[in-house]
């Protein structure tokens, strides 16, 4: 008889992270060094210098403006509907899927959701971060410009810094981030540097973005992942948080889903109290046989007390021999018995 258990897509997931890696994973997790620290601090002043300089209307204010005039999608038409594709590669949908999925079959084969937890804490830090500036700073951008050669700061825009940029550096750039091998390493942070490159210089030929948005857009991106090895404890927390609540999960459906075990052969069956009591009580207590008051009931002497049973199965009650009860006032049989009396007369 079958008796597996019928598991679901997400059990199936489950155990199979549950499992040993089939191979190993070499797994290397960056830890926050001195030289990324350095990094991350250079590149943070960078950041807070490109904004100050577009506060104060300086010389990338007008090079922002000069760009602009140029129009570059009329100075190379040809390419235009190429790179109306390849910016879809800044875009945080179709990117986030793609990169899911590839992360989502990572996690398959090395048996843990670390992938996936470091994509979901590096776009939310992206959301948090680069959402926050873009609100706060209000820029206008080049199709929206009011004034000529000012810096179209808090005027209710949403474009400095570059999302599509920012986007890119953190997305591809996760890639390289969880790498498990030095090679990989270095040949998925060339292509995410390639790709996020390019969709910055594209927003700009498109006229959507100005040129220190897209610089600031690289700087936002490279922060976060910097800042990545921060999360890294948090990360490991949710994963044995999420896979303590699937034991949870489990646990209760398997109670309450569980049938009553069955009882074994062996196993002696309570019979009820009822079936106990003896034949002659179940008959005076029925109404309609009233007991008699002046006689206590008596059980038949051919009935053993408790549950009947089957002829074979009942216990003799008479002694071996003469089944006729002895009577002391009867003659042995040839004796002479006495005269009756006449009757009438």
């Amino acid at each position: 008889m079958r008796t597996d258990q019928n598991l679901t897509r997400l059990d199936r997931v489950f155990a199979r992270l549950d499992r040993e890696p089939e191979r190993p994973a070499h797994i290397d997790v960056p830890k926050m060094s001195r030289h990324r620290v350095a990094l991350l601090l250079a590149t943070l002043a960078f950041y807070l210098a490109i904004v100050w300089l577009v506060v104060i209307t300086s010389w990338l204010v007008r090079l922002d403006w000069q760009v602009m005039f140029f129009r570059p999608y009329q100075q190379w038409p040809e390419i235009h509907a190429f790179l109306d594709y390849y910016v879809v590669l800044g875009q945080r949908g179709p990117t986030a899927v793609m990169v899911a999925a590839w992360l989502g079959w990572r996690s398959w084969r090395q048996h843990t959701l670390r992938p996936l937890l470091t994509l979901g804490a590096s776009l939310l830090l992206l959301n948090i971060t680069v959402g926050a500036a873009k609100l706060g700073m209000g820029r206008l951008g080049p199709h929206y410009a009011i004034t000529i050669g000012s810096n179209e700061m808090g005027l209710g825009g949403d474009i400095f810094p570059s999302g599509h940029t920012a986007n890119a550096v953190v997305t591809w750039g996760i890639l390289a981030y969880l790498a498990s091998t030095p090679r990989a390493r270095r040949w998925l942070s060339a292509v995410s540097a390639v790709v996020s490159l390019g969709v910055g210089l594209t927003t700009v030929y498109l006229g959507t973005h100005w040129l220190s948005d897209v610089v600031l857009g690289w700087a936002a991106g490279l922060l976060i992942l910097l800042a990545l090895p921060w999360c890294e404890p948090l990360i490991a927390r949710a994963e044995v948080s999420i896979f303590a609540l699937r034991d949870r999960l489990r646990e209760r459906r398997s109670r309450v889903a569980a049938p009553a075990p069955a009882p074994s052969p062996s196993t002696p069956v309570a019979v009820p109290v009822l079936a106990q009591l003896p034949a002659a009580q179940d008959e005076a207590a029925a109404p309609h046989e009233p007991a008699s008051p002046a006689r206590a009931p008596r059980s038949p002497a051919y009935l053993a007390p408790g549950p009947h049973t089957t002829r074979s199965e009942r216990t003799p009650v008479t002694p071996v021999g003469s089944r006729r009860p002895p009577h002391s006032d009867r003659l042995p049989r040839g004796a002479a018995a006495s005269a009756r009396p006449l009757a009438g007369g």
